[in-house]
């Protein structure tokens, strides 16, 4: 018997599982590759795919860039306290980070501060004008604190299916 697991209104047995743990291992995998993995046939696979895809299962495929060869050497994780915690401001930050494309990560949070981000820059000069001239002078921030990552013990967007 196929062991079927309901989430978020949709049933996933353990072929489907599979099929998402190999795609975010490997988005390029073909149907043939997954068929050979997984067992059902490749026309089995496809349909999975494309039910899984529609169910909202697989949000989308990407390349997985490498941050060092294309420059991009510091990673910053930054912290943001807001000048006042109203919507309108929280809206006006939220704005502004939308068109910074250094920002890889945002997220609010509970506590001391109001929001971390993860920056990406080529160097300490550029993380300076960043932070000096995008984020302090934004009519939303009153805080910003910095820290330079030296080291990345772990970095996955893969969940543990």
């Amino acid at each position: 018997m196929i062991e079927v697991v309901r989430v978020n209104g949709s049933d996933l047995d353990h072929f489907d599982r599979k099929i998402l743990a190999l795609l975010q291992a490997d988005g390029r995998l073909s149907n043939n590759d997954l068929s050979g993995q997984v067992n059902p046939s490749p026309s089995q696979c496809s349909r999975r795919r494309q039910r899984l895809e529609q169910d909202g299962f697989i949000a989308g495929y990407r390349a997985v860039l490498d941050r060092d060869r294309l420059g991009f050497s510091l990673v910053n994780i930054i912290s943001v306290t807001l000048s006042t915690h109203s919507r309108d401001n929280a809206r006006r930050f939220a704005e502004l980070l939308a068109g910074l494309p250094e920002v890889q990560e945002a997220h609010a949070l509970t506590g001391e501060m109001d929001y971390i981000l993860k920056v990406v820059t080529p160097d300490l000069k550029s993380l300076s004008e960043f932070v000096s001239g995008v984020l302090l002078p934004h009519e939303s921030v009153q805080h910003v604190k910095t820290a330079i990552v030296l080291e990345t013990l772990k970095e996955t967007s893969a969940l543990p299916i």
